[in-house]
């Protein structure tokens, strides 16, 4: 194992285990604050950044089974395999975003996150299906989009931050 796949395996493991502390700190009986604040994604469009596909679509496959298995949320059926596909997809998208735009964080951020919802919209289309339910655009829209603003909102400006302080630090070798 060389120096730069020993890196991409302890920025996952970093990544990982921020996407197990994150969900904790949103943890409020009777409310829902991880579908609003989104804390999981946060580590995986990090992952895309620094670790590559492969590691970042681990990442974001693995973070929603393992908050299961520790905390009992989410709810892994349907929400828990929507979410599977939907950070696996955010990780992936973002990391081969980045790197044919050469280095563009806002392009590959936005690209990853439009992705990453359209492949849970797709997961949840199926999902809901299964259970006799009808999975329709506002429902979408609205789970997507409208309830996750303030979450998105944090993402575009913390995502951008984090990444210049690590290339600042020169922790990372990003373009």
């Amino acid at each position: 194992m060389n120096q730069t796949q020993t890196k991409k395996l302890i920025y996952t493991a970093i990544c990982i285990s921020l996407g197990l502390l994150l969900p904790m700190v949103g943890k409020i009986p009777g409310a829902n604050l991880g579908a609003i604040l989104l804390p999981m994604h946060i580590p995986v469009l990090l992952a895309g950044f620094l670790c590559g596909a492969p590691y970042a679509t681990f990442c974001g496959m693995i973070l929603p089974p393992l908050n299961y298995a520790l905390t009992g949320r989410p709810a892994i059926f349907p929400t828990g395999i929507s979410m599977m596909f939907e950070l696996g997809a955010y990780g992936c998208i973002t990391a081969v975003l980045y790197r044919v735009t050469k280095g563009k964080v806002s392009m590959s951020l936005i690209g990853g996150m439009l992705g990453g919802r359209i492949v849970m919209g797709i997961a949840n289309t199926i999902l809901w299906g299964m259970q006799g339910n009808t999975y329709g655009f506002s429902i979408f829209l609205t789970g997507a989009f409208v309830k996750a603003l303030p979450g998105i909102t944090i993402q575009l400006i913390i995502i951008p931050v984090i990444l210049y302080a690590l290339k600042k630090a020169k922790l990372t070798d990003l373009d």
